[in-house]
């Protein structure tokens, strides 16, 4: 609080109501500062819809203060709308002031404060944690308003220090200083602590028995676990949103009993280095991947990996991609420092359910896979996962220059990330909640003029998981002050998100809503939100050509759908064209062996004496018998069909001897991918595939007897299956092409987990663009299952209203 000296100029009083991100990120004091630099009187508060001031001065300091307010907010804020109402003038007054926080809701419904993410440690609070002068020296949660947890440790809004995981954590003297100094930049700091006051970090075996040392500081409890890290120990260390489990990733023993205990046999791990000069040793990038790889969200980045490197082969084994990220801690960055090496950093959780965030729950499940526990008594609050991210550089197959300039793809939506939000350019009329798909959960919601993303919940195919799904719809709930009206869902009526939407509303049997009752409940079709996804995120409202390739969705027919061209609106998608359906045969375990596919496509268009003559070390595998009652099973057609492009990749890799069994979701994906690079890097002649089309459908058995033809005509050499895999995405790509040029008044949407491949996303950018076509980006959001719940709510906001 501080006096003001006010010029002899006729005075004016504003009320200013400010929402978007403007909680956590020293707002107050920013406010503070520029009104005391242009002699305005005031006060300034956090309440449950944003940030109120209240402003009286002459008309000069308050034009120059909302040109401030609007063109240098704090690092971390965004102002999504600024309303502004004149009020009486204050006679006398003297001073402007922060005053205590709000908890009550102004007009309207629901919150409109955008949560902010949790944000990676800024360069200020790394020179106090390496100043041996200063009281945050070594200290392993030091953080400012510009830096650190917020999300991960929020329980209600306002973002106070009661509503966080530090409410129990009594400031030294020393922090209260910092944290009631509007001046310093720990001013509201809700996390401010020091190694006298805030939480501590502790060794424990791996049933959880505390065996830290008397009376040894932070450095020392982490300089112990360096030790254990490089005698090739398996440790368990708690971050922001969970625990990590964390080896060497220079130890090939470390990370293969990491995979054995785990049960991860082959999925790719992310690495932690300790800054870009370190992970130039494992990958090579572009200007623009190095960028994102340092940017304070600190994503896991997916980057070219150098061959020839000293990590582990079992890091990421059979791949030419590497996930790198940087610490995001002070805690991490302590640990790198220590260890000086790489070190494999993955989520700790049993396959299939949620990161674990307390060492009890740990010690329940995954006791037998760790040595030893970090582990630290700040709670998490709220769960989430590293968000994972590439660069999309699309250019032409020349010595061109770039195209399109370089867009950040989000595979996954999480810490740095989200929660994510936009402002509508119209408001709703209605509050409305999208529940998802049943893959890579995530849920959104709108009101107001709001709409909010939440981070990664993950597949719920697990009791477990279907709890965390349910206890992050309380959260934001909770949060926002959010009661949904409306309830949109997938298609598919066995999905966790569309029982659980069912259970909640009211819908009758014709998708009509009883509008006598609350929470209605609509449902629209998976390909159809993958489209919308994209529209949302730029908000755009007019037709476009979509095409939605993934792994399976149920389509309008009843039918499994994954390579559709859709010809898109607000309301409806019309089928325009898509891939030939072919047979799962055994349903799912067509999906775990892949052969099946194979099969199925081969089945189409060889008898079966004919597969039985091909010399194809894949068929192998399988018994004449086995051969036998699979033809049998296609030719009654008692096999389910899907027209999936994400199943063309299973059976390509699988003809290819890339792949025999799936042991994880988009691994022949990344296997052919690896492969047409390394085609591209060698400049193999290319070789020619065609794609028939007629009637509305791709014929994919006419081109997979084309690719097997291929294979066996000669010796499958590793240049020959690489020029194979290229020539597939390239014909892929191609016949997106040639079909979206007949559409070129449309905007073209690219969607669904297929387009994950960058060697075909960048293609099928860089020849559209050449060919005049518009592209609508899909960065910010997981052009994945990951998007889904956005598709649904754009869907749902333009059926309400």
């Amino acid at each position: 609080m501080e006096h003001v000296v006010l010029e002899n100029q006729a005075l004016k009083r504003y009320k200013l109501h400010i929402t978007g991100i403007v909680q956590g990120v020293g707002f107050r004091p920013f406010v503070y500062r520029y009104a005391l630099d242009n002699q305005l009187t005031g006060t300034v508060l956090n309440n449950a819809q944003g940030v109120t001031i209240e402003l009286q001065g002459n008309e000069t300091g308050l034009e120059l203060f909302l040109t401030a307010l609007k063109s240098n907010p704090p690092p971390l804020a965004r102002i999504d709308q600024i309303t502004q109402t004149l009020l009486p003038v204050i006679e006398g007054e003297t001073l402007f002031a922060i005053i205590e926080s709000c908890d009550e809701d102004i007009e309207g419904s629901g919150s409109a404060v955008a949560v902010s993410a949790d944000k990676s440690t800024c360069q200020d609070c790394l020179n106090d944690m390496h100043n041996p002068e200063d009281r945050h020296f070594g200290y392993a949660f030091t953080n400012c308003t510009n830096c650190g947890p917020r999300y991960t440790i929020i329980n209600a809004l306002p973002y106070d220090r009661h509503n966080t995981a530090m409410a129990d954590f009594v400031m030294c003297p020393d922090c209260a200083k910092s944290y009631y100094d509007p001046l310093d930049r720990r001013y509201h700091a809700q996390p401010v602590s020091c190694p006298n006051c805030g939480p501590q970090l502790y060794l424990k075996t791996p049933q959880g028995e505390d065996i830290t040392p008397v009376n040894v500081t932070q450095q020392t409890v982490l300089q112990l676990a360096a030790n254990r890290l490089a005698q090739g120990q398996i440790l368990a260390i708690k971050g922001l949103g969970g625990f990590h489990l964390v080896c060497d990733a220079r130890h090939t023993g470390a990370v293969t009993a990491l995979r054995q205990r785990k049960q991860r046999q082959a999925k790719p791990l992310a690495v932690m280095v300790a800054n870009i000069a370190m992970a130039q040793r494992y990958v090579t990038g572009t200007d623009a991947e190095w960028q994102v790889l340092s940017s304070q969200e600190r994503p896991i980045v997916l980057m070219n990996s150098i061959p020839a490197n000293d990590l582990s082969i079992e890091v990421a084994p059979n791949l030419d991609k590497l996930g790198v990220f940087l610490p995001y801690t002070p805690l991490h960055h302590l640990l790198l420092a220590l260890f000086n090496g790489p070190l494999v950093a993955t989520s700790a959780n049993v396959s299939g359910e949620p990161i674990i965030t307390h060492c009890d729950e740990l010690v329940s499940h995954l006791s037998h896979v760790v040595d030893a526990i970090v582990d630290h008594n700040r709670p998490i609050i709220n769960g989430c996962d590293d968000s994972v991210v590439q660069v999309i550089q699309p250019r032409t197959h020349d010595t061109a220059p770039y195209l399109i300039p370089p867009s950040v793809q989000v595979l996954r939506l999480a810490r740095g990330f989200a929660p994510a939000s936009f402002s509508l350019t119209t408001p709703l009329t209605q509050s409305i909640l999208a529940v998802g798909a049943q893959q890579k959960n995530a849920i959104a919601f709108g009101f107001g003029s709001n709409v909010f993303l939440s981070p990664h919940i993950g597949d719920l195919f697990s009791v477990s998981a279907e709890q965390y799904f349910e206890r992050t719809l309380t959260t934001f709930s909770r949060l926002y002050h959010f009661e949904p009206k409306w309830i949109i869902c997938d298609k598919h009526p066995d999905y966790a998100p569309s029982r659980w939407a069912q259970a909640n509303s009211v819908l009758d049997a014709n998708n009509a809503i009883d509008t006598s009752q609350q929470r209605k409940c609509f449902s629209v079709q998976h390909h159809h939100a993958h489209v919308l996804s994209v529209m949302a995120i730029n908000q755009y409202r007019d037709p476009v050509l979509g095409f939605s390739f993934d792994g399976t969705g149920l389509g309008e027919d009843g039918r499994l759908w994954g390579g559709e061209v859709l010809l898109t609106t607000l309301d409806k998608a019309e089928r325009l064209a898509h891939f030939e359906p072919i047979a799962l045969l055994g349903g799912e375990q067509a999906i775990k062996q892949p052969v099946r596919l194979l099969l199925a496509l081969l089945f189409e268009q060889m008898s079966l004496s004919e597969v039985l003559a091909l010399p194809l070390p894949i068929l192998r595998c399988l018994s004449p018998n086995t051969l036998t009652n699979l033809h049998k099973i296609w030719q009654n057609g008692s096999a389910i069909e899907s027209s999936s492009v994400g199943r063309l990749f299973d059976a390509l890799a699988c003809a290819l001897g890339l792949i025999e069994t799936t042991l994880f979701e988009g691994q022949a994906g990344m296997a052919i991918e690896a492969a047409a690079n390394r085609a591209d890097m060698l400049a193999l002649d290319p070789l020619i595939l065609v794609l028939p089309f007629s009637e509305g459908q791709w014929n994919s058995s006419a081109m997979f007897k084309q690719i097997i033809q291929l294979i066996t005509a000669q010796p499958l050499t590793a240049h020959r299956r690489d020029t194979i895999a290229r020539a597939f995405l390239h014909t892929l790509g191609e016949a997106i092409c040639v079909y979206a040029a007949k559409y070129k008044h449309l905007p073209t949407v690219l969607c669904g987990g297929v387009f994950q491949n960058k060697y075909l996303l960048e293609y099928c950018l860089s020849q559209l663009s050449v060919q005049g076509n518009q592209v609508l980006s899909s960065q910010h959001i997981p052009i994945n299952d990951g998007g889904i719940a956005l598709g649904q709510l754009w869907y749902g906001i333009h059926q309400t209203d």
